[in-house]
Parts: structure tokens; C-alpha cells; sequence
């Protein structure tokens, strides 16, 4: 198992059904029902997610707020276990990742896992991190210089977080001094992901030798060793996934066995409002996707667009907000089309299933406005 989760839970049901399904994905979760006792734990290792069942009190948001201020688990995946009846937008705030809505069920408990460890394990093939807190000048055309805090950092790229919640999408430029330097670094990067708590990851784009070397000298005082910075690929790297479109009644049975014959993603059944266009231009049309996996989505519209047609999806829920690209693969007019992600970058593809494991944990998934 190379994948530890701390879980922090007084349910002693809900805890047996977390871990058993933790084990069956090759996690290793330690339990704790002592909110005190977990965070003695959260000082002392470094998890790769904490798994906490809140309460909506005083002891929970201390929790939270204690986590994130950690030094070993302050960019720690964090899923919140909730009542049914919670409204989860405030806990996005607080640091929250994914949500699991109580009472469990061991269904959509694997379904959001499984989304979370894809993230995990993403998370982990990345470059070697050390912590660092310190204070980070941030600019970018358009826009007022802002203060940001450095949370961790490597030799390509930083977590930081700021009080602003929508950062620029093109260069963002940095002065910043680590501890026990005295000289400043400056360097630009680019916004690779944001949360709704303010964290954003940045990738270093154009990084001057002097900066190059401070950083690395740094990393390696602090038990880093560095790799060598990525170079950005001139050309979006394109990841395509395999779709079953949900297909209707009308069509034969051996088109709906061939394209069972496809299936490689788990999908989960939403009506979502959304409005798709195709690419390139700014006509949307407003529909609803009533099958989502990681791979692609069913876009319900009375008059679909043409098989190969690539397409922008902009999907809105009360908590997300987000574009996705896609192609067209099957289109049957009076009904919809099944289309294929065709994701950017990884930013794009964590979105949906951060999606997927929000609608997972959803009892009852009912239609979003557009």
C-alpha cells in the first residue's frame, strides 16, 4: 500500500465501511474517532489524504483550520464526511476537496474514492515539494499587484494561496525571498489549477539562471534534491478517453450490445443544466448532461450536432464552474449526442472528476440551472 489516509471519524460504522474500501484500493487508512488525537497525528506524519467527519461546530472548523495550517499536511487532500442536508459550498472554503454525504453507501463510497485516488496518485508521480511559508509578490497585466504566500515549493513549480479567488489565466509574474536568502527571486509562471479556498498551483515558465540557482540551493539545504525544470510543450498534450453514449430506445439491440462493448469508464447518472457550442465560435445551447464519466458525457438536446464535431461544454452546478472540450461521437436527432472529452491539461480532467465524486456522494442529483 503506498497511499496513507488519516481517518478521522467517531462513526464506527461509517469508519469500518471507509476502511474497508480503502483496503480494497490498496489504501492504508489509519482511524482515529478523537478529533485530538488526529490532529496530535496530522502534526506528527504526512498523509496523503485526511478523511474527516464533520460536524458543523466549533471542534470541526478548528480541525480544519489546524490541517491547513500544519507544516507536514497543509496541502493535504482533505474529504469531508457530511449530513444529507448540509449545504458543502462553505466547506470548499475551508480546504475541503470532495464531500461524501452521510449515511454511506458502499456504492457511491468507491465511486468518489476511486476519483479521489486518481488525484492522489497524480499528486504523487509529481516532482518532490518542500514546505515553505513565506510572502510572495504576484502580478499580472490587468490587474493590481496582489500578496500571495508561498505554501510548498519545487524546482518547477508552487502552491500558494491568496486571498483573491480568480487569478490570471496567462502569465503571472513573482518576487519572492525563501527563508535565510537574502536575495529576492523573480520568475513567471502559469496558473495551472485553482480551488475555491484561494490555493492555486503555479508552473514556472521563464525562470532566470540567478533564480534558478537561489531555488535549488534552497531545495537541497532543505532535503530536496531538484530535478531539472520541464520545458512547456509547444503543442497542448492530448489525453482522449473512450465513451458508451447513453443511447435511445429507438435504436437496435445490436448497436446498444456494440456499444456496451465499449464501455471503459464507471458512469453516474446526473441531469446537470449546461450549454455546449461548437468550438470556436460563442453560440451556446442550452441542454443537459444525463451521464457523466471521466471519459465523456450524454449532452441531452433536441437538435445535436454532427458526428466529429468538436465541441466546448461550459457545465455549472452550485458549486463548479467549468469548460471542457469534446468530440461528437454518436448523434441521434429528438435525443442528444454522446461526446468524448478531449482534455487540455490535467486541470481539465481533475475538474470532472471532482464532479464525479461530488455527484457520487449526492443522494439525490437534482437538475442544475443554466
Amino acid at each position: 500500500m503506498d497511499i496513507r489516509v488519516l481517518l478521522v471519524c467517531p462513526d464506527q460504522d461509517a469508519a469500518t465501511l471507509l476502511k474497508g474500501v480503502l483496503a480494497e484500493m490498496g489504501m492504508e487508512a489509519e482511524h482515529t474517532p478523537s478529533l485530538a488525537h488526529g490532529l496530535e497525528l496530522v502534526e506528527e506524519r504526512k498523509f496523503d489524504a485526511v478523511v474527516f467527519d464533520y460536524r458543523d461546530d466549533a471542534a470541526s472548523e478548528e480541525f480544519l483550520a489546524r490541517l491547513r495550517q500544519s507544516k507536514k499536511n497543509n496541502a493535504t487532500m482533505l474529504m469531508a464526511l457530511v449530513p444529507e442536508e448540509c449545504n458543502a459550498r462553505p466547506l470548499f472554503g475551508l480546504g475541503a476537496n470532495f464531500v461524501l454525504y452521510r449515511p454511506l453507501s458502499l456504492e457511491r463510497t468507491r465511486v468518489s474514492l476511486s476519483a479521489a485516488r486518481s488525484l492522489m496518485r497524480r499528486e504523487r508521480r509529481r516532482e518532490q515539494r518542500a514546505h515553505v511559508h513565506s510572502t510572495a509578490n504576484v502580478s499580472y497585466p490587468g490587474s493590481p499587484d496582489l500578496d500571495a504566500t508561498l505554501v510548498n515549493i519545487s524546482d518547477s513549480g508552487t502552491l500558494i494561496t491568496t486571498s483573491q479567488r480568480e487569478l490570471g489565466k496567462g502569465k503571472v509574474y513573482f518576487e519572492f525571498a525563501l527563508p535565510e536568502q537574502k536575495q529576492i527571486v523573480r520568475l513567471s509562471g502559469q496558473v495551472a489549477w485553482q480551488d475555491f479556498s484561494g490555493r492555486a498551483g503555479v508552473r514556472f515558465l521563464d525562470v532566470p539562471q540567478a533564480s534558478r540557482r537561489m531555488i535549488q540551493t534552497w531545495l537541497q539545504k532543505n532535503g530536496v534534491r531538484p530535478g531539472v525544470a520541464p520545458t512547456p510543450p509547444s503543442q497542448p498534450i492530448i489525453e482522449r478517453f473512450a465513451l458508451e453514449a447513453k443511447l435511445p430506445a429507438a435504436l437496435s439491440q445490436t448497436d446498444v450490445l456494440s456499444a456496451s462493448n465499449r464501455r471503459k469508464d464507471e458512469r453516474v447518472p446526473c441531469k446537470l443544466g449546461a450549454t455546449v457550442s461548437p468550438a470556436g465560435t460563442n453560440t451556446p445551447n442550452h441542454c443537459s448532461l444525463s451521464d457523466l464519466s471521466e471519459g465523456g458525457c450524454y449532452v441531452e438536446m433536441p437538435t445535436p450536432l454532427p458526428g466529429k464535431a468538436d465541441v466546448e461544454i461550459m457545465v455549472r452546478t452550485s458549486d463548479m464552474k467549468f469548460k471542457v472540450s469534446g468530440e461528437v461521437l454518436s448523434s441521434h436527432p429528438g435525443f442528444g449526442m454522446g461526446v468524448r472529452f478531449v482534455f487540455h491539461d490535467s486541470r481539465e480532467r481533475e475538474e470532472i472528476l471532482r464532479l464525479l465524486a461530488v455527484l457520487s456522494a449526492s443522494r439525490v442529483r437534482d437538475e442544475q440551472p443554466c
